[in-house]
């Protein structure tokens, strides 16, 4: 597969942008709203937002000021060192006692904050499932915008022929998210049993290395890779449940190897596999008027089939 140009201008050279006032001082708050013809537009960095609730993962982590700012329209936040977990408790009512990790994506070197992290949190949430966004750390990037624009797309127009592994720290810091919700799950109200994982694009690369490591303390309960690469791994014969969505025109996956379903189906483990006909990379929430918008619910019903929304007694 080959990446063309015009994809790469998609994806990595549109605006960064100034966010309004309020959205920088509440980064869960959503911004909505193209950002403009390219040409026109500034590209201007922002100052850390930070979220009060979120929960740090690292004692010793220094915050050297992440950098949030506006990608095509949508929030993005990179040079994360300090890593933090976020949760969204659902109403008491509805709650089901089950948790779920929301790791964004956005090639190791960003995070796609909104679309592919709060508004999952939130949704998952108010269908009574205990959320957790993890902002993970990041690959260092210039902090003028320009220049990691240009160091962005240098990394996208090669990843279709090599696949970028999962750093370690990203890792660790799933597998603290892991740990974490498990030790504090009589707080959190949630089955330390009932624990997922879902990422997306580069978080799914995170999803899939915690979930099949051979750390079962902070393997999670079941997992769900969305639009990550799907190429031939080993994997363990108590690796968990997996559910993985991906549309057919993903312009760097949606014509790769598939050999992780066969894989999964070697070892006898459980596995969903939703491949769309449309809907490109990075879907996340964004509805576009394909079946791909679908794949929350899609998930969502995988989950009720295998009894992870029954209440807890």
């Amino acid at each position: 597969m080959s990446v063309s140009r015009c994809t790469l201008t998609l994806l990595a050279t549109c605006m960064l942008l100034p966010l309004p006032a309020a959205a920088q001082e509440n980064p869960s708050a959503h911004v909505v709203g193209a950002a403009g013809p390219a040409s026109a537009m500034p590209i201007t960095p922002l100052p850390t937002a930070r979220d009060p609730h979120a929960i740090p993962l690292l004692s010793n982590a220094q915050d050297t000021g992440e950098q949030w700012e506006s990608f095509m329209g949508a929030r993005i936040v990179r040079n994360v060192t300090a890593p933090t977990l976020t949760p969204f408790l659902p109403d008491p009512a509805k709650a089901t006692g089950t948790a779920v990790v929301v790791a964004p994506g956005g090639a190791f070197m960003m995070l796609s904050i909104d679309s592919e992290g709060y508004e999952v949190a939130r949704w998952l949430a108010d269908h009574g499932i205990a959320a957790f966004l993890l902002k993970y750390r990041l690959k260092p990037t210039p902090r003028d915008p320009a220049a990691f624009l240009g160091q962005l797309t240098g990394l996208l127009s090669g990843i279709d022929k090599t696949t970028p592994s999962t750093p370690p720290e990203a890792l660790a810091d799933a597998q603290a998210a892991v740990r974490l919700i498990r030790q504090r799950s009589g707080a959190w109200h949630v089955d330390p049993r009932r624990v997922g994982f879902v990422g997306f694009s580069a978080g799914a690369m995170t999803t899939l290395s915690v979930g099949l490591n051979e750390d079962s303390a902070s393997r999670p309960d079941f997992i769900a890779p969305i639009y990550g690469p799907m190429t031939a791994r080993p994997v363990p014969g108590d690796a968990p449940p997996m559910f993985t969505a991906m549309a057919m025109d993903d312009p760097f996956f949606g014509h790769s190897d598939l050999g992780l379903i066969a894989a999964y189906q070697a070892a006898l483990r459980p596995i969903e596999v939703h491949l769309f006909e449309a809907g490109g990379h990075g879907f996340g929430m964004r509805k576009q008027g394909k079946s791909s918008d679908l794949w929350i619910e899609e998930l969502y019903t995988w989950m009720k089939d295998r009894g992870l929304l029954k209440p807890q007694p």
